[in-house]
């Protein structure tokens, strides 16, 4: 299939609302209505990967999953909620062209139901208004639809009902991303450049980069550079999201998916980045991610003062997957050497703590937050 043809029939979309809004169940309902995960095999929060997210019952990494619909490959990117996790948000809509909107029929617009809008309405992304939860007793759908009305300006007729739970209104929804979802831009016979806008840390194949391939293609094996950090790497694997990680032969314009890069030093592979080859690099970086501000303070110190290296080792691999996480190395006279972190909010700090202590198997002692860090 000629490029252009193969791009003409991709949709990348994420689901955006606030925490707690059903947007993991309407995953779900997605990946099971499309074929994508066998219904015998699908769990709850099917894309919630890590025990904490399950346990707390909330988003807190993008996860990305391809799906097909109606003859088209739909690329979606799964965002948290939660105002903690916004920076996620914030980088999953770069590789997207839509957004699902989803608006709780019990609670109605909230705080991060506009922020998010706002966030894809400055993206540029075609955005398609869904009010969920419908079967509840205690649903309110005809005020729910007047404050979309009113708020975002929406057109009655084009806010879609559903309900992830029962499933009704979701192959509707599908069929919307569809129609009026455009599809990227970008053909495979122009140098390659991909945005990295996550990543994660594997033993063995090193940093694996999820991109969204804007312009090119890369194959397995090929040399690559990443233009920000001037790095040069191999593409050991390329693949995309089942949600797990596929593998496959040739990543082109348009898709979303993975690149591991084999690089052991968690650095030089950063969120933002534009990933081009080699031996045909791009003339120019893709538009990058703002740095963002932490808002809570807090340090972290190692109850065994000989596992200081290996608390920094953590942090910098958690780093990786947490564009939102800062830290710098400080001593106390009563703790010893530990790392002072900022974070978007306390449960981000609360996340971090657990996730350092459960993953890395470190003990530590965590200092009261404070608001400003001078």
């Amino acid at each position: 299939m000629e490029s252009f043809e193969y791009v003409s029939k991709i949709r990348n979309f994420c689901i955006i609302s606030h925490v707690d809004h059903g947007k993991s169940t309407l995953c779900d309902r997605m990946l099971e209505l499309t074929g994508t995960i066998p219904k015998n095999k699908l769990k709850e929060q099917f894309l919630d990967q890590m025990d904490i997210e399950r346990e707390r019952g909330i988003t807190i990494k993008l996860q990305p999953v391809k799906m097909s619909w109606s003859g088209i490959t739909l690329f979606l990117i799964d965002t948290p909620g939660h105002v903690d996790f916004s920076y996620e948000v914030s980088r999953s809509l770069a590789a997207v062209e839509g957004a699902v909107l989803l608006v709780d029929a019990t609670q109605g617009i909230e705080s991060q139901t506009i922020s998010n809008y706002q966030l894809a309405k400055d993206q540029g992304l075609k955005i398609i208004p869904v009010i969920n939860k419908i079967d509840l007793p205690n649903a309110d759908i005809e005020k729910t639809k007047q404050t979309m009305v009113e708020t975002f300006g929406f057109e009655p007729k084009e806010i879609i009902l559903a309900s992830g739970k029962t499933g009704a209104g979701v192959a509707q929804i599908l069929d919307r991303i569809v129609t009026s979802i455009p599809s990227p831009q970008g053909n495979n016979s122009q140098p390659l450049r991909a945005l990295v806008f996550d990543s994660i840390y594997d033993q063995f194949k090193g940093v694996i980069a999820y991109v969204k391939i804007t312009e090119g293609s890369v194959k397995q094996n090929e040399e690559i550079f990443l233009m920000g950090t001037k790095t040069l790497a191999s593409a050991i694997e390329v693949g995309i999201f089942n949600p797990q990680l596929q593998s496959q032969a040739l990543l082109q314009a348009g898709e979303i998916g993975y690149i591991a890069t084999g690089l052991k030093n968690v650095a030089l592979c950063r969120v933002g980045d534009t990933i081009t080859l080699a031996d045909n690099p791009a003339g120019n970086q893709l538009p990058g991610y703002r740095e963002i501000k932490p808002m809570v303070f807090a340090a972290f110190y190692p109850v065994d003062a000989d596992k200081f290296e290996e608390v920094r080792e953590a942090l910098g691999k958690l780093q990786l997957t947490d564009g939102a996480l800062s830290f710098e190395p400080e001593s106390s006279s009563a703790l010893g050497f530990g790392f002072r972190c900022g974070f978007l909010g306390l449960l981000h700090l609360e996340v971090v703590q657990e996730r350092l202590e459960r993953e890395y198997s470190l003990n530590l002692i965590a200092t009261a937050p404070t608001v400003k860090y001078e």
